[in-house]
């Protein structure tokens, strides 16, 4: 899966290590808590050996659960709910989670059965923790500093469209029929690019079609990312301009360095 995740290549990298890369086989299973103790085993390490971590790119939630002190239910999905909803429609359970808690179904969107599925959980819940208002808020690390890089939306459309052309040209349609061939169904092929792929390559979407829903789902997820983002964490933001891209690298340093001269 290395087209349609942007995985960073060999010579992208500037000799500078790369971490948590090509652990997971498509097939593999992987929560968010998962992720939360692996990004923090790897952080403690990297600490370990005297080497300040960036942590680089990643949803909000994914983000936040690594980052900050951001907690999770201890049980598991509950099997009655499964039971129950199982010939409910997956719009009608977006539906009911969008009226308990619009923010995080905005978050989850509404193609995610198993994610809505879990937040209706999570909702139902007798362990507070799960969900409650400040679970989240407070910096799991307290020297944390957050970067983050915006620009006009009808620039970043035209950037989203032309990547997914890129994408496109670079293999990833050859990536998911050699996933699709393999009849992976995880939850790894429901991620933007593969699911649209995957539903042309069922019969379902013709292929110009199915390009086209990429390049809007991901003007879609995009937005709900920066809301977010800015509604969760304190993130100094930075506007880029792609023709001058080294003056907004000289903002953030500046930034930085006098964060750092601080401690």
């Amino acid at each position: 899966m290395d087209v349609g995740t942007a995985k960073v290549r060999p010579e992208e990298s500037g000799g500078i290590p790369h971490h948590l890369i090509d652990i997971l086989d498509p097939v593999d299973a992987f929560s968010v808590s998962d992720y939360q103790r692996r990004v923090r085993m790897k952080i403690a390490e990297l600490h370990g050996r005297g080497v300040l971590p960036v942590v680089v790119g990643g949803s909000g939630l994914y983000v936040q659960s690594a980052l900050y002190d951001y907690r999770f239910a201890g049980a598991g999905r509950d099997p009655k709910r499964d039971a129950e909803s199982a010939d409910v429609p997956t719009v009608d359970l977006y539906e009911a989670l969008r009226k308990r808690d619009p923010a995080r179904a905005d978050v989850i969107g509404s193609s995610n059965r198993r994610r809505i599925l879990r937040m209706l959980d999570m909702l139902d819940s007798a362990n507070p923790d799960a969900i409650d208002s400040e679970n989240g808020k407070i910096p799991y690390y307290p020297d944390l500093i957050l970067i983050g890089l915006q620009m006009p939306r009808a620039m970043l459309a035209e950037r989203i469209a032309s990547r997914v052309e890129r994408m496109m040209k670079d293999g990833l349609l050859d990536e998911v029929r050699a996933l699709h061939d393999r009849n992976v169904r995880t939850q790894a092929v429901q991620a933007i690019g593969y699911r649209e792929l995957y539903r042309h390559f069922d019969g379902e979407l013709d292929l110009p079609t199915a390009v086209e829903q990429i390049k809007i789902h991901s003007r879609q997820y995009a937005k709900r990312q920066m809301t977010w983002f800015k509604n969760r964490m304190a993130v100094d933001w930075f506007t880029v301009d792609p023709d001058d891209f080294s003056a907004t690298v000289h903002a953030v340093f500046d930034v930085l360095d006098g964060r750092l001269e601080k401690r």
